[in-house]
């Protein structure tokens, strides 16, 4: 069979049958497609059912010295999950991707925002703006919350249940959960609604969709960075911070305050606890750094 037309039908498969989001999707294909690529340059004019356990090793000794470990690995993994996709269909019998050994990565601590330095950020916001009034509930909903970016933008007026302190968020796969919703953050988001966003013209289809930008329609995923980005420089914040940084931060000072791992993991709408449970190391990094600062030991 061509390699086009496997693509799409596991691209349907991936959609349909394993409901996954489109960026989860995207990155699958294009982690296919950079063997295909590979090949092409090679003059390796192979079907995909004929790929071997030789040919995939060259690809990937190619791949190593253009790429880090962490992307070969997710390449690796995503060539995998293909190659699975067709043992399903009864296209191959072995995965010629099986046995290749993926690079080991060592444990990244995600970066993280003290509530000195989110509040920072939360100050430096100018509320005498449209703009600021509505950065400002993006900002605490993110800390508040713990949202993915895609989660915030597609979050719906219909999803805020604030009598019962709680919002409704869809997750990866179309998964809900119910996360609750400080009274700060609640605040912030209604001063936004009644202040600035009932004045808006609103663009068909977006009646319903929480933070809208200048013409009506949803912030985009890089619109959110942009804002981010902007207000760690005008509150003199030194780290690479985006939305993913607030999440990490939510879920650390949780753990340092003594949150469990089964909650947090259910606020996060993680799959595998694996993932929460890398807040731990982060915690334990935030546990010797005390000792060193405050142990009288540690001064001698």
């Amino acid at each position: 069979m061509k390699w086009d037309k496997l693509l799409n039908d596991f691209k349907n498969y991936l959609k349909i049958e394993r409901n996954l989001s489109i960026n989860t999707i995207e990155s699958y294909l294009f982690d296919v497609k950079k063997l295909v690529n590979f090949l092409k340059s090679s003059k390796i004019k192979i079907k995909p059912e004929e790929l071997t356990e030789t040919i995939t090793k060259e690809f990937i000794y190619d791949l190593s010295k253009k790429v880090k470990s962490p992307t070969q690995a997710r390449i690796i993994s995503g060539l995998r999950r293909f190659y699975d996709y067709l043992i399903l269909e009864d296209i191959i019998v072995t995965n010629p991707i099986q046995n290749i050994e993926t690079p080991k990565i060592g444990i990244n601590l995600p970066v993280t925002l003290t509530i000195q330095e989110i509040d920072n950020i939360i100050s430096s916001i100018k509320l005498t703006s449209k703009t600021g009034v509505r950065n400002i509930a993006i900002v605490e909903l993110l800390y508040s919350c713990g949202l993915r970016v895609s989660e915030l933008i597609n979050l719906k007026i219909s999803d805020l249940f604030f009598k019962e302190s709680l919002i409704k968020v869809t997750g990866k796969g179309n998964k809900e959960r119910f996360v609750p919703i400080s009274t700060q953050a609640q605040l912030y988001i209604n001063n936004y609604i009644k202040d600035i966003r009932c004045f808006k013209k609103i663009k068909k289809n977006f009646e319903d969709t929480l933070f809208l930008n200048e013409r009506g329609s949803s912030l985009s995923r890089v619109m959110i960075f942009i804002i981010l980005k902007e207000l760690s420089i005008s509150s003199n914040i030194k780290k690479k911070i985006g939305p993913h940084t607030f999440r990490h931060s939510f879920a650390t000072h949780l753990i340092e305050n003594g949150a469990d791992l089964i909650t947090i993991q259910n606020m996060l709408g993680h799959e595998n606890i694996t993932t929460t449970e890398r807040y731990l190391h982060v915690n334990k990094k935030h546990l010797i750094d005390s000792m060193m600062k405050f142990h009288p030991r540690t001064k001698m």
